[in-house]
């Protein structure tokens, strides 16, 4: 492997190699005003929540490599307290790429961009009209994090209301990820658009205790064709399955381990996992 100490490379270089191995980032398209009331719209990929209880949402807006100078976003916000934090889908993400030009202070990136300003309910900086989820939020603290071009900001921010687009919620009113299309921002001029085959369900070991992987038979274990998500789907089981478990199951059996091997692979894949079970377990 290649390594590196980030002494003995340039702040670019580093910058780089950031963005383009954490990926793919959720995007914060934050809106803001300042003291005069002048908005600010622009995007940060160097964002989360922290938290719901109370609900904390953290984005950095990192200085200026080559100038070390600051966002406009981060002086609006330390002057006013407030943001508005938007998610990106696909329908604006042209649209959320062309506000991140570096306009003079005081453009509105709104009219520039072509989206629309949607009154907030409570703080000041109006909300993209076109995002599907929309926050409100105060500014609770604002972390330094260096002094040189590159250093990041931590804005940490509490969020005081959230507004929804009601066709993206499920019967149940909650959101369904799978109609948001959310977008995501790889390095360079990379995102990625969550949708499709880009969307992948994984059960979460939270409502058993997987045996492990060390507790599989020595024979799935040393398989030249299971990969280590075949063997981690067999592993989140309580317990080997039996005969019993098998009953009503019927899946053509060969006489060759490998053969048998590369069923149950493409059985995983499917997500018929007691399937693939009975396969390997023959």
């Amino acid at each position: 492997m290649k390594s590196i100490k980030p002494s003995e490379v340039t702040t670019a270089e580093m910058h780089s190699y950031l963005l383009n191995s954490i990926a793919p980032r959720p995007i914060a398209f934050v809106s803001t005003v300042d003291r005069d009331n002048a908005v600010n719209l622009s995007p940060y990929s160097c964002f989360n929540f922290f938290g719901a209880n109370p609900p904390i949402l953290i984005f950095s807006p990192t200085k200026s490599v080559r100038e070390n100078t600051e966002k406009h976003t981060l002086a609006n916000i330390r002057e006013t307290k407030e943001c508005t934090v938007n998610i990106v889908s696909y329908a604006i993400v042209e649209q959320m790429s062309l506000s991140s030009t570096a306009y003079d202070k005081g453009v509105n990136e709104f009219v520039k961009s072509g989206l629309s300003e949607l009154k907030s309910d409570i703080v000041k900086p109006p909300r993209v009209k076109e995002s599907p989820v929309q926050f409100e939020c105060i500014l609770k603290e604002i972390i330094p994090l260096g002094n040189e071009g590159g250093a990041g900001n931590l804005v940490i921010c509490e969020v005081v209301k959230m507004h929804m687009d009601e066709n993206t919620l499920d019967a149940k009113g909650m959101i369904d990820s799978t109609k948001l299309n959310l977008m995501g921002r790889m390095g360079g001029n990379m995102y990625v658009k969550a949708s499709g085959d880009a969307l992948l369900s994984i059960q979460k070991p939270t409502r058993n205790k997987g045996i492990g992987i060390d507790k599989l038979p020595l024979h799935i274990i040393e398989s030249d064709i299971l990969t280590g998500n075949h063997l981690a789907k067999l592993a989140n089981i309580e317990k080997l399955p039996t005969d019993i478990d098998f009953e009503n199951i019927e899946v053509p059996v060969t006489s060759s381990r490998d053969e048998n091997h590369l069923l149950a692979a493409r059985l995983l894949d499917k997500g018929l996992i007691l399937e693939a079970w009975k396969l390997l377990l023959v």
